[in-house]
């Protein structure tokens, strides 16, 4: 798993740890608390840490399986002290986000040989979790990384949604296949991607509706800009990433069971991570739906949509501050 880590820079790694102080200083409070007084991890130290767990929304069932492996490592060992907890707890979190990991995908800006067509990224989630933002981001990256980016904006419902995303596209210079209003979403998509084969575009990345993920229709409408996309392309979309606001906690769960019913969601993005304690949420939705994190947003910055690393990220989670 070594590729996963090591390509962190120092500044990479300092928004890391400011994005995530929230959710750091809430868990090492409380687990200093569970362990004041004890020697060893006992019962009472891991109910504890199973209730730490849980409210900072890593979720009952994923904290039941890091607890399941502590007590294993606890029955296996015969005895450890409270001081070796924090290390046993980065591990085996780590493991657990290892066995989602995003190698089956590209890593930050590499792409794979898709044949000398576009790579189609297509981008879903309800509206205000950040997703118009992500998408500038990603646009942002790829293109700093000398690739040639092309935005589609088939969110058609929504006005805002569409001038938002031609902002980020005259901010970030990149062009963009926009219809306006009202238009089937399907034909933006086919028109992007249309436009991405003809001026040999590295990437083409597709916005979507951001309806309530209860409506009825959404499976309908996400599965006509497939359809759509495939005409062009018939691998596509290559990628379908859900983008998750962090700072939901449990709602995001909710998201993420919906749109994985409602089409092939194989990516994650969890944004605004910096302004909640609930950055366990991460761990959760990766570990319960079996899909790979491969971005979180940290910050407001332009660049601070990250590479997720999940040593680096446990290591920022865990991390003693002054």
């Amino acid at each position: 798993m070594a590729s996963l880590f090591g390509f962190f820079s120092k500044d990479d790694k300092e928004d890391l740890d400011k994005g995530l102080e929230k959710t750091s200083e809430s868990i090492f409070s409380k687990l200093g608390k569970a362990v004041a007084g004890k020697s060893t991890v006992d019962d009472e130290v891991l109910d504890e840490l199973e209730e730490i767990l849980i409210t900072s929304d890593v979720g009952v069932e994923t904290t039941v399986k890091i607890i399941e492996r502590i007590e294993a490592r606890v029955a296996k060992d015969k005895y450890f002290g409270t001081d070796e907890l924090d290390t046993i707890l980065r591990e085996e979190i780590v493991g657990l986000l290892e066995e989602n990991d995003s190698q089956k995908f590209h890593l930050g800006t590499d792409l794979p040989d898709t044949g000398g067509l576009p790579y189609v990224l297509m981008i879903v989630g309800v509206n205000g979790v950040g997703k118009t933002t992500t998408i500038g981001k990603l646009a942002y990256r790829f293109k700093k990384a000398g690739k040639k980016v092309v935005l589609g904006a088939a969110d058609t419902f929504r006005a805002a949604a569409v001038d938002q995303l031609i902002q980020w596209a005259n901010r970030v210079d990149v062009p963009i296949v926009s219809r306006g209003m009202n238009v089937a979403p399907g034909a933006v998509a086919f028109d992007a991607v249309k436009y991405g084969i003809e001026n040999k575009a590295d990437i083409v990345i597709i916005d979507t509706a951001g309806r309530l993920h209860t409506k009825v229709n959404l499976m309908k409408e996400l599965t006509g800009i497939k359809k759509a996309i495939q005409k062009h392309v018939p691998e596509a979309p290559h990628e379908i990433m859900l983008v998750l606001d962090g700072s939901t906690g449990q709602n995001a769960f909710i998201q993420a069971e919906e749109f994985t019913k409602a089409t092939d969601v194989n990516s994650l993005a969890i944004t605004k991570l910096d302004g909640t304690a609930k950055g366990g949420v991460v761990i959760g939705v990766s570990d319960q739906f079996s899909i790979p994190v491969k971005y979180i947003g940290v910050g407001e910055g332009i660049d601070h949509l990250k590479v997720f690393n999940g040593k680096e990220f446990v290591d920022s989670l865990f991390k003693k501050r002054k």
